[in-house]
């Protein structure tokens, strides 16, 4: 036993100098980067459960203020994709409509003869007409019409007229900001998505962890020896510098924007599914160092460690911010 310790110490030293490296060189070479971003109507690949992708992507189209992005944010937030979803107001199914709203919104959108809250296939484009409904409503009003479309969605269109833009109530304001926020982790980017001011922080408590033993639902408090499982592990490493994850890997993946596999950056979540095109199958998450490498909580019986990301199940990376962890739904379980 003494020798896999003494092993695994040396392992280490050679693996932080190595990390040192790569932080150094990934960063300095990212740095012409800074403050850029941007969106698209195009969904991220593997952002959407692949059974709503086409919907999500035809409907979030229809008009001007609403993109695919936005209406999946939307789903997303009120359902987390749940189509059999019943919230404590009665709203129901996967776009969470009021069933009186519904009756007066609600189109046949696969032609089947009726409009059924309970079937995506309805209820995903009706949750865009609605949208598109509202948009129409306060299309005079000052300001973005995105802005003020969701706002109506939350307030009412009167609210937004009368106060000719998005009102001053903190859940009309909250919502808008939480949607928009929501919605870059849904969008396929068109640039580069600007680096993370907080990831070398976050890298520098992951790489303390190193060698520390795997413990299923473990966040490395007293109780659990300081042991940690996967997301335990990197919603530690970001709670240091201020950023507060959901406790779940897949609820993890929605805390920000999607890089592209050859744009990862130190700090990034890399995460891991057992369907690519469905974000609720994934099952392991760790934190990317660069090169390839992540730090990770691997299993039951293992160390945190480092490992190669480029596997066959990688689903894709999560370049997490602050205001894109504050936007994900607090409520939501997968």
């Amino acid at each position: 036993m003494r020798k896999l310790w003494v092993g695994v110490g040396v392992g280490i030293g050679m693996c932080l100098c190595f990390i040192g490296l790569l932080v150094v060189g990934v960063y300095t070479a990212a740095a012409n980067l800074m403050g850029t971003g941007g969106g698209s109507v195009e969904l991220a690949k593997g952002a959407v459960p692949a059974e709503y992708q086409k919907l999500v992507q035809d409907w979030g189209n229809i008009c001007p203020a609403l993109s695919p992005a936005i209406l999946a944010a939307q789903i997303y937030s009120e359902s987390g994709w749940n189509p059999k979803a019943v919230s404590p107001a009665n709203a129901q199914g996967i776009a969470q409509f009021i069933p009186e709203t519904w009756q007066s919104h609600a189109i046949d959108a696969n032609k089947d003869g009726k409009r059924d809250i309970w079937d995506p296939q309805d209820a995903i484009p009706s949750a865009a007409v609605y949208d598109c409904e509202l948009s129409q409503d306060v299309k005079s009003v000052p300001g973005d019409l995105s802005d003020n479309m969701l706002a109506s969605y939350n307030a009412g269109a009167y609210a937004v007229i009368q106060h000719r833009g998005v009102p001053p109530y903190n859940e009309t304001q909250g919502y808008v900001k939480e949607i928009r926020t929501l919605a870059k982790s849904f969008a396929r980017p068109v640039t580069r998505v600007a680096p993370s001011q907080q990831a070398a922080g976050a890298i520098y408590f992951a790489q303390e962890k190193l060698g520390t033993p795997y413990l299923w639902g473990g966040d490395g408090t007293a109780e659990d020896g300081g042991r940690f499982d996967c997301s335990g592990l990197t919603k530690a490493a970001y709670e240091t510098v201020g950023i507060a994850l959901p406790r779940v890997a897949n609820d993890q993946w929605n805390a920000g924007a999607h890089p592209k596999r050859d744009e990862l950056l130190p700090g990034d979540l890399v995460f891991f599914a057992h369907d690519l095109n469905d974000p609720r199958s994934i099952h392991h998450v760790g934190l990317y160092v660069g090169g390839g490498y992540m730090i990770n909580a691997p299993h039951t019986g293992a160390l945190i460690r480092f490992d190669k990301i480029d596997t066959p199940d990688y689903i894709g990376a999560t370049r997490v911010t602050e205001d894109g962890a504050k936007a994900l739904p607090k409520a939501k379980g997968v």
